[in-house]
């Protein structure tokens, strides 16, 4: 057993030891691919959602060097068939980049040399006479200790992109890096005869040089197209629902918070740090913050590109934006667009994307904190002040002050809309959520939900632990707000707002786009308590 060749299971024994969610479904899809031409994966996702964890269990189902057997015992793949079939019964070489990175003397600039002499020294030392003395490329090692002992190995790689973020500028470390892993990966019969298998693991997907991938053999898995790893990413619906049931956590503020990311054949995925750290700590609030990857939200939003913060601004405000994510060369310094700003923000999980509409949005009450903590300074100050100020609206609304909201939602829709959107109905509507954006601390606020009659352009429907009043916002463009507040009454309010009749406040909000004069661009604003 040792640090890169065959590992041990203790890795995923020290996982076991906590709250565990059960994703060794992995290591099924795994088995599937070993010795075929599907036997090389990349499956990507974001900081906090479960790459290592995953690694060392693979690690600790692999290596031949541990009985792992009772270590997966009642686990999921546990009833699979391939189980017994490839349990315990590879060399595994395991390699956390990071972990290189970190113990380097020159910056990063002999990491690829210091991977290849560790793992050729455990070879030499765990396969007598089968590796050269003066050997120093790992896949002649490899393919040297298969010649004379038959041994195959599965090859599982964590961080395996931390050179392209941590060296990012270095172009010559990075292609000598690329060239190591093609050395591995596609040397045709060599391949075959020294990888069973391989999993790589990290951020972002597989490096492009202009459209072609830098490790072609690869099936990618990641968070623009995760196939059918879905389940994977992080945490199911299923999975959450019983980690509350099991230490007494509200479902519905745990989906509020840790929801949001959604695939085609997942369409309810959580932030699973973010919910361990709920379970563990016995309190739902924002963890994302705590992390590394928030300085880099600051960074990327700053940025300087054409529609990138009408983009954000959108988002804030609930929307959605369509974007194509195919000219993303998979790093973090080639971006050409607000589209490769924003796919590398899916990448790192401050964005959910929607493969079937193309498009992108803020998925849940965390990252949106993120977001707002990240909107300072700069080209953000008026975003930042309009936040800041929504507490206020949102006491002003409360006490039915309809001139005072009136006038903070003209300041509002002024700051957060261009000239070319202003009018257009959207910008109104998005100008309202961020004008309300600390309301998410006390309600759930639904879009367009559905009624009798029709659909609430807002409703604001409060949570568990305060007596606020329900709210419902009805938008009218170039009508009055009276008829924003006749609307209302004629529709059937069916569900949860149903349940809140008796504390309720009908707001109406009307904007004429045609007024002129003194008149142009005011809001008008009836607030009603039913």
């Amino acid at each position: 057993m040792g640090s890169y060749l065959n590992p041990g299971n203790k890795g995923f024994q020290t996982i076991l030891n906590g709250t565990y969610v059960d994703k060794t479904g992995l290591i099924d899809y795994v088995n599937g691919t070993i010795n075929t031409p599907q036997k090389l994966t990349s499956f990507s996702r974001p900081r906090r959602f479960g790459k290592s964890f995953a690694a060392k269990m693979l690690c600790a189902y692999y290596d031949k060097s541990c009985d792992s057997r009772s270590l997966f015992g009642g686990l999921e793949i546990s009833k699979r068939d391939s189980f017994k079939k490839y349990l315990n019964k590879y060399d595994v070489i395991y390699l956390d980049i990071t972990w290189f990175i970190s113990r380097s003397k020159n910056k990063g600039e002999d990491v690829v040399f210091d991977i290849q002499k560790a793992v050729i020294d455990e070879l030499r030392k765990n396969f007598l006479n089968c590796v050269e003395e003066n050997e120093t490329y790992l896949p002649d090692a490899l393919l040297s200790v298969s010649h004379k002992i038959g041994s195959q190995f599965i090859i599982i790689i964590d961080e395996w992109d931390a050179l392209f973020r941590e060296a990012k500028n270095d172009d010559v470390l990075q292609r000598e890096y690329v060239q190591l892993l093609r050395g591995l990966f596609k040397g045709g019969t060599a391949t075959d005869e020294t990888i069973a298998a391989a999993y790589m693991t990290g951020i972002l997907p597989i490096k492009k040089y202009g459209t072609e991938s830098a490790l072609t053999d690869f099936k990618e898995y990641s968070m623009t197209t995760p196939k059918r790893l879905a389940e994977y990413i992080g945490f199911t619906e299923d999975e959450v629902r019983t980690l509350c049931d099991k230490y007494q956590m509200g479902f519905d503020e745990m989906q509020f918070w840790y929801d949001g990311y959604s695939f085609s054949r997942m369409k309810h995925v959580y932030s699973p740090d973010s919910v361990m750290n709920a379970v563990q700590e016995e309190e739902i609030q924002n963890y994302w913050t705590q992390t590394e990857s928030f300085e880099s939200l600051k960074k990327y939003i700053q940025m300087n590109k054409d529609g990138l913060k009408d983009a954000i601004v959108l988002m804030l405000g609930g929307q959605r934006v369509r974007i194509d994510i195919n000219t993303f060369q998979n790093d973090i310094t080639s971006f050409d667009s607000k589209d490769d700003v924003l796919t590398l923000l899916i990448h790192l999980g401050y964005l959910a994307y929607d493969q079937k509409k193309k498009e992108v949005y803020i998925p849940n009450q965390e990252v949106a904190e993120a977001f707002r903590s990240a909107v300072r300074g700069g080209q953000w100050k008026p975003v930042e002040q309009v936040i800041n100020n929504a507490e206020r609206l949102l006491d002003a609304t409360l006490r039915g002050e309809s001139d005072t909201v009136a006038q903070a939602l003209e300041t509002v829709h002024e700051e957060c809309s261009s000239v070319l959107t202003y009018n257009d109905e959207n910008s109104l509507a998005c100008a309202v959520y961020i004008a309300y954006y600390t309301a998410k601390n006390y309600y759930k606020i639904i879009r367009e939900l559905p009624t009798g009659k029709g659909f609430a352009d807002y409703a604001f429907i409060p949570g568990r632990d305060t007596d606020k009043p329900a709210m419902i916002i009805e938008l009218k463009f170039d009508k009055d707000a009276d008829t924003a507040i006749r609307q209302i009454h004629e529709n059937r309010y069916e569900g949860d707002l149903k349940n809140h009749f008796g504390n309720l406040l009908l707001v109406g909000i009307n904007y004429d786009k045609n007024a002129k004069g003194a008149d142009a661009k005011k809001h008008r604003c009836v607030i009603e308590k039913v």
